[in-house]
């Protein structure tokens, strides 16, 4: 079995694949606090909880954006796995070629999403990530990651209001039923979702324009994408493993 780890700035997420078939996924909070030895028994323990045998883990690869856990998570991983897991890094076989000022600088977890889609749905595509920060990256029809940005995530929207605004509560992220609101929680609710679904198809009907690719899909991933497009009307695709395919897929090709 394939153990494979995508560390977000807020959740990690962890899959167990056999072969090409994912058999299970956890999403545990991203604490950097943890140490090598609570790391590796907690994961331990979700195998455990499962009824899977760890033993039977052959291989690990790891995707972070979080430096500052990654001696906790490696350590604990080669500790109660017995395995040197694989990082994602520039230098290693894609199948894309980073068309970027500093390829160095693109995130790991935007290098294994434009793997996945690659390798699966073929461009040209627009692949979203609705996390901590919304990223949005073309890959064009000759693999080539050409274009990409960041915004901030809703959540992370949501966040900054509740801190910064003494008067605005914390509210759950959903999708108002109109746009006609008459309380506070219903307002900021409309204000977050809407205005992300707005910049959301904005950005996407730039970029066919301004790339000229009017066949571009529109490929979404990440915990918050079902809240942007609850009527499967803007993307082509809605794959919530995408990272966790593409890390298979990353393995396979630099093991």
């Amino acid at each position: 079995m394939l153990l494979v780890i995508d560390v977000g700035n807020t959740n990690y997420v962890l899959g167990v694949y056999r072969g090409e078939k994912l058999i299970k996924s956890w999403r545990m909070a991203t604490g950097s606090n943890r140490t090598a030895d609570e790391t590796g028994i907690f994961i331990h323990g979700l195998f455990d909880a499962s009824r899977l045998d760890a033993t039977a883990v052959k291989a690990v690869i790891i995707s972070s954006v979080v430096p500052d856990i990654m001696y906790s998570l490696t350590q604990g991983i080669r500790k109660y796995f017995g395995i040197e897991p694989m990082i994602v890094s520039v230098g290693m076989k894609t199948g894309i070629f980073i068309k970027r000022d500093n390829p160095k600088a693109v995130g790991a977890d935007r290098i294994v999403n434009l793997v996945a889609a690659n390798e699966i749905y073929g461009g040209p595509a627009v692949v979203i990530d609705y996390g901590t920060a919304n990223t949005f990256d073309v890959l064009n029809e000759k693999s080539e990651f050409i274009t990409g940005f960041i915004t901030p995530g809703i959540s992370t929207c949501a966040e900054a209001l509740y801190q910064r605004a003494a008067q605005l509560p914390k509210v759950a992220i959903k999708k108002p039923r109109s746009i006609v609101v008459k309380n506070t929680v219903r307002s900021i609710q409309a204000g977050l979702v809407l205005g992300h679904i707005g910049q959301t198809k904005y950005i996407i009907q730039e970029l066919r324009e301004q790339l000229d690719l009017p066949d571009m899909k529109v490929i979404a991933t990440g915990g918050l994408a079902r809240v942007i497009d609850p009527d499967k009307e803007i993307f082509d695709v809605l794959d919530p493993v995408l990272t966790l395919k593409g890390l298979r897929i990353l393995y396979e090709k630099n093991k």
